[in-house]
């Protein structure tokens, strides 16, 4: 029975904090140079990504991001993106903002090239999905700061703790909605490519992901949504950027610095959301400038017109008999 005035059951206490611990303590002596290796691949990544987004000029790649705005949805989208961009360079923030950008999308490709297979594989089998579901429930109710600390313990204090972390809590969306997806494709039409001697592959590649894009691209857009969302807890770990500077103005209580470097990650996650949402619910593309068509103009031509008029005659001389 629990004591009365205690949460435990008198003298007993499950050791499942020792118990983890020395998992983690066992995988940090033996599995080191694995992690090394991931802690040097995952810092090589952003250290590039950083590189590209970093070392031109800013009106560069605010160039580069309002032609691909301009591209995905319009004038519309390009002027926003312009006034955003311009929003985060006139308050000092454009090197934070492109290090939080360089993480993001390190963090949310690594995300989704891992969330994607995994849903395809759930929606193809139920018992991938049985085995899968949970764990993802797991990784999506967990706090982050409870797997951020033995990313800390194996990675050391960095941007890779931030970026493996960010992983783990962002990809369930992916995975999820990209086996709701796939399993909403009509049984019909994935019998009739059957029926036609397509192979399992070609119908994954030809029907099933074609017809799924819309919710796929929609996991993606919560991949990179909840990827931003992480930017504070990484800078809690050193990973820099605008996390870093929330993090800063929390422990000096500047009200002028967090509002800077809040309403930049706004900035960020209104483009970022605003172009996947372009690219993946516009299947057919007509609201892109390039795809838009314009309306057919019909034109008989002289033999379209000869047989309608034959077909007139003929439907006439039909019914004059049919009266007589």
């Amino acid at each position: 029975m629990i004591t009365p005035g205690t949460n435990s059951f008198g003298d007993f206490h499950l050791p499942l904090g020792t118990w983890v611990a020395a998992v983690v303590d066992w995988i940090t002596t033996y599995l080191s140079g694995f992690f090394d290796v991931v802690r040097y691949v995952f810092t090589w990544m952003d250290a590039w990504m950083e590189y590209f987004l970093s070392t031109p000029p800013f009106w560069v790649v605010v160039a580069v991001l309002v032609v691909l705005a301009f591209l995905a949805k319009g004038w519309k989208l390009a002027l926003g993106a312009a006034i955003g961009l311009l929003f985060i360079v006139s308050v000092g923030q454009w090197t934070n903002a492109m290090n939080t950008l360089a993480l993001v999308v390190v963090a949310a490709g690594l995300a989704v090239i891992l969330s994607i297979p995994l849903g395809v594989w759930a929606a193809r089998s139920d018992a991938a999905s049985r085995i899968i579901r949970p764990v993802l429930d797991f990784m999506q109710t967990t706090p982050a700061f409870v797997y951020l600390i033995p990313a800390l313990l194996l990675f050391r204090v960095g941007v890779v703790p931030g970026i493996v972390a960010t992983i783990v809590f962002a990809m369930a969306p992916g995975v999820r909605l990209t086996e709701l997806g796939i399993r909403g494709v009509p049984s019909e039409v994935v019998e009739a490519g059957a029926a036609f001697g397509s192979s399992p592959w070609r119908i994954l590649r030809q029907i099933q992901l074609p017809l799924a894009k819309a919710s796929i691209m929609a996991g993606v857009n919560q991949v990179i949504m909840l990827s931003l969302s992480m930017v504070v807890i990484a800078g809690m770990v050193g990973a820099g950027g605008l996390g870093e500077q929330i993090v800063a103005s929390l422990n000096r209580i500047d009200v002028g610095l967090g509002a800077e470097a809040g309403l930049s990650v706004v900035v960020l996650a209104i483009l970022l959301d605003r172009l996947t949402a372009a690219l993946g619910g516009d299947a057919s593309g007509a609201s892109r400038p390039w795809k838009r068509k314009r309306k057919p103009t019909v034109t008989a031509t002289p033999n379209a017109a000869t047989a309608q008029t034959a077909a007139t005659t003929e439907a006439v001389s039909d019914r004059q008999t049919v009266d007589a």
